[in-house]
């Protein structure tokens, strides 16, 4: 018995995996994957949720392709086969549509095409007033001014991201995947000549359910209970979090936590995240990109001349979006002393915003109404605004300030300001309402702020061509420098030798908006993090607490380090551990072993050490340390988990033909027990066997 019921084992497992591979090949058979897809997610903060889910299972719908608006009738009233999967071009998704969608039975999901270039009338799917609510203006401060009672900062802004759908939302790109089911609708789902659309019909199924409901408060606190009763705790939702970046040009004691007697600082600051209604989708070329990379320009152009009497400190946000998350991270280690610096060590803020689509020659500087009622803030923004528009002189642009009354646009400042009467200013190239129209959305990208180069030129020579934008960023961050310099109380002798090279802003550029896989940050980067480098700009969405550090922070923080640091003579383990090396202090200076350039005629980089003034800081809610996950002055804003995020298509049956066969498998199934009942109640009578008497023996 042992070796036949080993043959039956090996038996049946050999059948069960040929039925896997069968089953595999028939679901390819049944179903197109779409791997070009973009989910919308659901996100939560204190008081409710916003974004996209699909039910436990998917949503299936039949495919109706909306060319035009009026094509939404036979989806919301006069097709005969709903529920319908709605699949739109990218003109159509607004908020009119999608508001008409929203509470329709009739709809199962949404899937919009999105091209690389926006409608020209602009889309913004953010708020109006962005972080309203979280920034300086209140009832009891400047209460005239709060909820953009005076300006209205993103008029294009339709909301959309902020909305709470209850059925999937995927963007597609504009492919070949786009055309196999705009093919499949044609051929399948087209009515002839005024007739019904005829079975099969062309489906398309969207995975996406959310873990969280209702707000942060509700998902933190099944969190707890899983951590505390689970024995495979599994999490519902997770805080959006990163890290900040920040660096000086006079070090900082790393240990030396809180109020610092004979440092007064200088604080040049910009955001480095931004988002859009997809997930992990986030260009953010006009809303970040082009105020960090001129802070980043500023600071390597300081970085040649003798450092200033104050210090000055450069510093990243992260999470700025989401309700200032980094700005008021930093704002509470300051105040509750764990940061390098306090409140009381700050001089005054330069704040760079939006800086990349000047119209006219003029850039501006935003500042506070209410704290500028304060003779001695007053003073203090006057000499800064003058320090600007003095070094601007000679270029090819000027400095205005808008009207007195106008209050500061959404801004890190703002969080500051929260704590503390701080002067300073913000910089950016809108006098009132953004110039940008397509704020927070997939189109404020590298087409739109006209990074773009001649079809003829290799991936390496673009990443050295000079554009338009970069000569115009460089310029901007030249001025910024010399003013910042003059803040600092520096060497007015030394303002000629400040000038940012077009060359590194035209290398930042392309690398953050076009692909980050480039000689230039290949060589800036240690050989550990080379992972995160691919054929493709990064996403700017600040990400979630359990995650690596986010790419943005990552580069920002490497390329700030090689601007502002100097190279050392030291091996790689001696840059890895400095402690011992007589003239190095972990204390005052990161250190980061770095690849180099590739010689010419070789693969490899000429690695080396870098030290610099350059660290990583939280970019993590006070809420969730506090555990005050309905708070009214932090960031609450959490991100819900999932297990599946898939989108298929695929051809449907009738219902009567699917009813139809169910009806003869259970007719199937019932005769196949009804007969294996009577084979086993019979069975001693058909599988019985007659045997012979024995033989006699003689």
């Amino acid at each position: 018995m042992g070796p036949e019921c080993a043959k039956l084992s090996i038996f049946f497992i050999v059948s069960w995996l040929c039925n896997g591979v069968r089953s595999n090949s028939v679901e390819q058979k049944i179903y197109v994957l779409l791997n070009n897809t973009v989910p919308c997610v659901r996100l939560l903060n204190a008081t409710h949720q916003i974004g996209c889910q699909s039910s436990i299972s998917g949503d299936t719908g039949v495919i109706h392709v909306l060319e035009v608006e009026s094509d939404l009738d036979w989806v919301l009233s006069s097709g005969p086969n709903p529920p319908y999967m709605v699949v739109m071009e990218a003109h159509l998704f607004n908020r009119t549509t999608m508001t008409r969608m929203k509470g329709s039975l009739r709809v199962a999901g949404v899937a919009v095409v999105i091209p690389k270039v926006g409608p020209p009338q602009g889309f913004s799917p953010h708020n109006s007033c962005p972080n309203e609510g979280s920034g300086v203006y209140s009832s009891s401060y400047g209460p005239e001014l709060a909820g953009c009672n005076t300006t209205v900062w993103n008029p294009l802004g339709n909301g959309l991201s902020y909305e709470d759908f209850s059925f999937p939302i995927f963007s597609l790109r504009e492919d070949n995947e786009t055309e196999v089911i705009r093919k499949c609708f044609r051929e399948h789902n087209v009515a002839v000549n005024g007739s019904t659309p005829q079975y099969p019909l062309c489906a398309m199924q969207l995975f996406s359910h959310m873990h969280a409901v209702t707000n942060t408060a509700t998902c933190m606190r099944r969190n707890d209970i899983q951590t505390s009763f689970g024995i495979r705790p599994e999490m519902v939702c997770d805080a959006l979090s990163d890290y900040n970046v920040w660096g000086s040009v006079v070090p900082l004691n790393n240990t030396a936590k809180g109020h610092q007697e004979i440092q007064s600082v200088v604080i040049a600051a910009a955001q480095l995240d931004g988002r859009s209604f997809f997930w992990d989708v986030a260009p953010a070329g006009e809303g970040s990109i082009t105020g960090f990379v001129t802070l980043l320009a500023a600071a390597h152009a300081l970085s040649t001349v003798p450092e200033p009497e104050r210090n000055i400190l450069y510093t990243f946000f992260q999470g700025e979006t989401f309700d200032y998350i980094g700005s008021s991270r930093m704002v509470y280690d300051m105040e509750k002393g764990t940061f390098v610096i306090d409140l009381e060590n700050i001089h005054s803020l330069l704040e760079i915003g939006q800086v990349g689509l000047r119209s006219g020659s003029r850039l501006w500087l935003h500042s506070d109404p209410v704290s500028r009622r304060n003779s001695t803030v007053d003073s203090e923004v006057g000499k800064f605004v003058k320090n600007l528009k003095t070094e601007a002189d000679g270029f090819s642009f000027s400095f205005a300030e808008p009207d007195i009354t106008q209050p500061l646009p959404p801004s890190s400042f703002q969080r500051f300001l929260r704590a503390r009467p701080i002067p300073g200013l913000v910089l950016t190239d809108h006098q009132s309402a953004f110039n940008n129209r397509y704020y927070e959305s997939l189109y404020d990208n590298a087409e739109y702020l006209n990074v773009t180069y001649p079809p003829s030129l290799t991936a390496e020579e673009q990443l050295e061509h000079v554009t338009e934008t970069a000569m115009a960023l460089a310029e901007v961050a030249t001025v910024v420098a010399r003013a910042l310099y003059r803040q600092a109380d520096g060497d007015v002798a030394q303002l000629s030798n400040i000038s940012a090279d077009p060359k590194i802003v035209t290398q930042m550029l392309y690398g953050f908006l076009v692909q980050t896989n480039n000689s230039w940050f290949r060589a800036l980067l240690s050989p550990e993090v080379q992972n995160i480098l691919g054929p493709h700009p990064p996403q700017y969405y600040v990400g979630v607490s359990n995650s690596p550090v986010n790419t943005p922070t990552r580069l920002v923080q490497y390329i700030l380090a090689n601007l502002i640091g100097t190279p050392r003579n030291l091996t790689q383990e001696q840059c890895q551990n400095p402690e011992g090396v007589e003239g190095e202090s972990k204390e005052l200076y990161s250190y980061y072993w770095v690849q180099g350039p590739v010689p010419p005629n070789s693969t490899q980089g000429e690695a080396y050490c870098v030290r610099a003034s350059v660290r990583l800081t939280k970019a993590y809610s006070p809420a969730f340390e506090l555990q005050d996950y309905s708070s009214q002055n932090y960031s609450t804003w959490t991100e819900s988990r999932w297990k599946l995020i898939r989108a298929r298509i695929f051809l449907v049956a009738s219902r009567e033909l699917e009813l139809m066969t169910l009806g003869v498998g259970v007719a199937v199934l019932l005769t196949s027990l009804l007969v294996t009942y009577f084979v086993s109640t019979k069975a001693d009578l058909l599988f019985s066997s007659s045997r012979e008497p024995a033989s006699a023996a003689y």
